[in-house]
């Protein structure tokens, strides 16, 4: 009975560190949109998907409203957006999407985690070549048809769709995300989630004793305060 205690209070545990990590995630995001187009909505695009994003994860409303007004006064520190890319063991490409308020700090802490990973932080822009960035919208797939959607949506930039359990998923180029977010919202079509990934071209095979190394790095970036989103080229 102990072992179970522990094991489901461990799983607890974990759930609520995602929880707040994702919340965390979401507040920068929030702020970085009231930054640049204001708090408004309905006026600015990247608020509102950002709202959407964060409901997806049940941040509750009273705490997107409060990270709204944070971001809206003069006190609230101005997070930046930066890149850090690099190499894992076994030649993994890595890349680290982060929102900082003192870059300084955040290199300092990626490139050490980097080191005890056994990798190596690169310069900027010297993975272009491996990842392509694409827009990717969630909508519910209730009542609708996957071929009807794909040709209302093509002229908008829709390059594939895929069913995934009760949602579709819809990719775009990354110049077409604001193109294809405007048909949505026009179309009244909700968006369940929308974000922007970085995918591999090449694809780097290891053996698992090998992927379990490329993904203790990884783990550790993501726990990174300042970290939103890490990529890879690593087969799964």
């Amino acid at each position: 009975m102990g072992r179970i205690f522990e094991k489901r209070k461990h799983t607890m545990f974990a759930r609520y560190a995602r929880m707040a990590k994702g919340f965390t995630k979401i507040g920068r995001e929030i702020s970085i949109a009231v930054k640049q187009n204001g708090p408004n909505p309905h006026s600015n695009s990247r608020l509102r998907i950002v709202i959407q994003n964060a409901k997806a994860i049940n941040m509750p409303k009273d705490r997107i409203d409060a990270a709204i007004s944070r971001a809206s006064t003069k006190g609230e520190g101005n997070f930046e957006e930066i890149n850090y890319e690099g190499y894992g063991p076994y030649g993994v490409a890595i890349l680290a999407e982060c929102t900082s308020d003192n870059p300084m700090r955040t290199v300092a802490n990626i490139r050490m985690h980097f080191s005890r990973g056994n990798g190596t932080l690169g310069k900027m822009g010297s993975l272009d070549f491996i990842f392509v960035r694409k827009g990717v919208f969630r909508i519910s797939a209730e009542g609708k048809n996957k071929e009807d959607i794909e040709l209302d949506l093509i002229e908008f930039g829709a390059d594939e769709i895929e069913e995934a359990e009760n949602e579709l998923i819809i990719y775009t180029k990354f110049a077409d995300f604001g193109a294809m977010q405007k048909a949505l919202e026009e179309k009244k079509i909700t968006i369940l989630s929308a974000e922007k990934q970085r995918m591999p071209n090449t694809l780097v095979e290891l053996n698992e004793s090998q992927q379990k190394e490329i993904h203790e790095l990884i783990e550790t970036l993501e726990e990174d305060d300042d970290v939103q989103a890490v990529f890879h080229n690593m087969a799964e």
